[in-house]
């Protein structure tokens, strides 16, 4: 038995798999107060028996909330003198040019906080400067007696020649041992200056919040009878060791939502659409080739959730995907020009929707998801949770229908297909960017909203299909239990292709390959492979693509392979100039676990609940809806719209005009 654990900002999902499939799955309300502690109820729950757990696998939002909300760890900064005020500066780029009330996230550190060290190195990595440590044993000692908690160590080049911020580190473990220190060199060892100290910042900023957390959810876990340590979710795709992820936190910022994106991939073709929606967040993921596009460059905090350059950077391997704040809890609201607008603030858990009757007074998605007919107020969460339909009904018609002259009904369709639009335009532009066209590409839905809206955002698309997994509310949690044991490595060396020898290459991967491997064998891993990519651009740009390296003729093959890349992105070719790399990154991974994601037989009984009163312009408003049990739907049954397919986490809606059949696996298929 393996289970994956989902921290989200309104539920923490759990999915139990052994080697039939999937053999239970659970939902409860995150404990915002204390994580670990929904984590242990959820799983006390889940199964009578839990000695049988063999792992667990755990992702979390709590390195992204302690980041936004400010509630790391007192933190200083160690700078090449004359560069401490590099958080501030950034990159002097104004996001939103004609805004003359441009908002950017405070930086971590403050000013009094951030130190200039005399010491200099250059870009070849030679010292131009020597360090000089007796500043730096003398600020170590006052630091730690001021009560600083934790400081960032990024000198200038460090990531070429980083013996002065690891002979820092050493000055510091000897005057104030109390100070947890992260050097640039360790953390992120790459070209960019602002980045590189904003994600090393940020990963000292929360190690002991997240290093705290995760002992804690270990001694729960052994509480509960399970006694093999935890398992972490990477933001990249990959697991960690607990003691992988307290020493490196920034690495699992978004750990949740790369599990969904792993599951579709598992489940679905090689090239679709991965639509996640929960309570809070929808996130939005490309699947190329049968595996998630991987990133290097993430924002946490933006001011505005659409504009890049409005938040904190952290330059650590991520999934590639775009998140918008619009959920189930979502909150819908008149602006000042009387439109209706739907978020990015939630209502989350505490208090959650109104229909939760948990002390929420503003309306929200779920509420008019309830309204429309399409959630049943009496098998929420298969029961456990009884929604407040006339309570949601009275806060759209009080705060949404009155103030536009609208029916609720009228009022909350608004809402729902707000949502969808915005989703939808979000999906189009993150895939043309990225060389794929929306409407070619089935879309696969999940998280505890993401089927009810699936068809709308579909159809805004052009989508051909919808595709509901297995357990798809908790399907993040359940695409943990597919991910491999890994970790990405990098090496800034810019240079010209041609300068370059297929020696010198090769000798760099096998350093960060040697690496890999001595990280992983700590776990126990023993068959490592490893994926080589370099990051390059055309001489003169200002940022690079990726482009895997393959054994063959030097440089050829990689100039080729970054020519196929670039078309493929451009739809174009590049400029007559030469072409060079900037990073090179390996990936080390253990052996894939082998597992089934798939509902067990289904149920007998007849399949058909009933019906429901549900809306649905196309047909006039409402109309009588037949529900059904996903759960007794056989593989192979087909459902004729207008429908309603009911599971425990997740309800799939299927409008008139399309058909939903239940395919092997158990996933729901609707043609749109």
């Amino acid at each position: 038995m393996r289970i994956g654990v989902d921290i989200g900002g309104t539920f923490t999902d759990l999915c139990a798999v052994d080697e039939t499939g999937i053999v239970a799955v659970g939902k409860v309300l995150t404990t915002h107060d204390e994580p670990a502690r929904a984590v242990e109820e959820g799983l006390a729950a889940l199964l009578p028996d839990l000695s049988a757990v063999e792992q667990v696998v755990h992702g979390t939002t709590l390195v992204t909330n302690a980041l936004i909300e400010r509630k790391g760890s007192r933190t200083a900064l160690l700078a090449t003198a004359g560069f401490r005020d590099v958080l501030e500066m950034r990159r002097e780029h104004r996001y939103e040019l004609y805004d003359l009330q441009l908002e950017l996230p405070a930086p971590l550190v403050p000013r009094h906080l951030r130190f200039d060290v005399p010491e200099r190195i250059l870009a070849d990595g030679s010292v131009h400067t020597g360090l000089d440590e007796s500043f730096a044993a003398r600020l170590g000692r006052e630091l730690a007696a001021r009560g600083i908690e934790a400081v960032a160590v990024c000198f200038l080049h460090a990531f070429t020649n980083p013996a002065h911020e690891r002979r820092v580190g050493e000055i510091l473990a000897e005057v104030a041992p109390s100070l947890r220190v992260a050097l640039s060199s360790d953390v992120v060892p790459e070209i960019r200056e602002f980045e590189r100290t904003s994600t090393t910042v940020a990963n000292v900023y929360v190690q002991d919040l997240t290093e705290r957390y995760l002992r804690d959810l270990e001694q729960r876990l052994h509480r509960l009878g399970i006694t093999r340590a935890p398992h972490i979710m990477l933001s990249n795709g990959g697991l960690a060791t607990v003691d992988t992820a307290a020493r490196h936190p920034i690495r699992i910022l978004e750990s949740g939502p790369a599990g969904g994106a792993l599951a579709a991939a598992e489940l679905g073709p090689p090239d679709l659409l991965a639509f996640d929606m929960g309570g809070t967040t929808a996130k939005l993921c490309l699947i190329a080739g049968g595996a998630p596009l991987v990133t290097h460059q993430f924002e946490v905090d933006r001011k505005y959730r659409l504009l890049p350059g409005s938040g904190l950077p952290v330059q650590v391997p991520v999934t590639d995907m775009i998140e918008i704040g619009v959920g189930g809890g979502s909150i819908a609201r008149i602006d000042a020009l009387g439109l209706l607008t739907v978020g990015p603030d939630s209502a989350g858990s505490e208090p959650g929707p109104v229909c939760y009757a948990r002390g929420g007074t503003e309306p929200t998605v779920t509420d008019a998801d309830l309204v429309l007919g399409y959630l049943d107020p009496g098998y929420f969460l298969g029961g456990e949770m009884r929604l407040d339909a006339e309570a949601a009904k009275a806060a759209i018609a009080g705060k949404i229908a009155a103030p536009l002259g609208v029916s609720v009904e009228e009022a909350a369709w608004g809402i729902h297909t707000s949502v969808n639009e915005d989703m939808a335009n979000a999906a189009r532009v993150h895939a043309v960017e990225r060389g794929h066209d929306p409407a070619k590409l089935p879309m696969y839905t999940f998280g505890g909203a993401g089927p009810v809206h699936g068809v709308g955002v579909a159809r805004a698309l052009g989508a051909p299909s919808v595709v509901a997994p297995p357990a798809a509310g908790v399907l993040s949690a359940a695409g943990f239990l597919t991910a491999p044991l890994a970790f990405d490595f990098v090496r800034s060396a810019r240079s010209a292709v041609h300068d370059l020898t297929w020696e010198q290459v090769n000798a760099l991967f096998a350093e960060m390959e040697a690496e890999g491997e001595a990280l992983l064998a700590k776990s126990g891993v023993d068959e490592v492979t490893h994926r080589r990519i370099a990051e390059m651009r055309y001489a003169g740009q200002g940022y690079e693509i990726r482009v895997p390296v393959h054994d063959g003729p030097w440089p050829g093959t990689l100039i080729d392979e970054f020519t196929r890349t670039y078309r493929a992105l451009y739809q174009r070719s590049g400029p007559e100039v030469g072409v060079e790399v900037l990073n090179w990154r390996v990936v080390s991974s253990g052996p894939k676990p082998a597992v089934t994601l798939r509902l067990t037989s289904a149920s007998s009984g007849e399949p058909r609940k009933g019906t429901r009163r549900a809306w649905f312009p196309s047909t006039g408003g409402f109309v009588d809806t037949a529900v059904f049990d996903r759960y007794r739907l056989e593989p192979g049954a087909r459902v004729d719209g207008p429908a309603i397919v009911e599971e425990r986490e997740s309800t799939v809606v299927v409008p008139p005009g399309a058909s939903c059949v239940v395919r092997a696996d158990g996933s729901l298929e609707v043609t749109v």
